[in-house]
């Protein structure tokens, strides 16, 4: 079938499309294969290394929130239902203090550390957090990672920015996955988080 000699029956073309490709099954059908990013264009800021250990489950999920995002920029006629863009109000810079720009996201999304101390739990708190950001326009998508040490990865846009973060990790690593892809996003580039070591008081990598 690889070299066109042969050609797959209706159920061995399921199997590939479904099982082994992660494609729709109408791809098989087009005259030419779609023309896809691949991760070393859409990440071009990680170095080549780190690309080349994301694993097949991890591209997919990639795949299926650039899908994602580009349902949301169809469904809500190219226009974000938010009003609030904090990647418009708020953009970071390696040249200012971190401190004084960390301020300027907590005022620009109204959390103040006194609100914080009223979550009574974990859970609570990522709730408010992904509450939060999705108030001033910055779509989240959860999912279960089979690459663990993957914490989380966003993709940038212009008008329709979306985050999504491995919820098979504690609701602390979660919670920091969730501010750290904020952070890519208020630097206006895609970026993949990811932890040295499996535990939360493992050295996140800042991608």
């Amino acid at each position: 079938m690889e070299t066109g000699a042969g050609a797959p029956s209706y159920p061995q073309l399921e199997k590939l499309a479904y099982d082994l490709y992660k494609r729709p099954l109408a791809t098989f059908f087009l005259p030419a294969p779609p023309r896809e990013l691949t991760p070393k264009a859409e990440f071009r800021s990680l170095p080549d290394q780190d690309l080349d250990t994301l694993k097949r489950d991890t591209l997919l999920l990639i795949r299926k929130a650039r899908a994602y995002q580009f349902a949301w920029r169809n469904c809500t006629g190219r226009a974000i239902p938010s009003s609030s863009r904090i990647w418009r109000t708020v953009q970071l810079s390696t040249a200012r203090p971190v401190a004084a720009q960390a301020e300027r996201i907590r005022e620009a999304w109204g959390s103040a550390s006194t609100k914080q101390r009223e979550w009574h739990d974990d859970d609570v708190a990522l709730k408010r957090w992904r509450r939060a950001i999705e108030a001033r326009g910055v779509f989240v998508f959860k999912n279960t990672f089979k690459q663990r040490e993957i914490s989380g990865f966003c993709l940038a846009h212009p008008e329709f920015p979306v985050i999504t973060v491995n919820n098979s990790t504690t609701k602390t690593r979660q919670v920091f996955s969730l501010v750290h892809e904020l952070a890519h996003v208020l630097f206006q580039r895609n970026g993949i988080s990811a932890f040295e070591r499996d535990s939360d008081r493992g050295a996140a990598a800042a991608r």
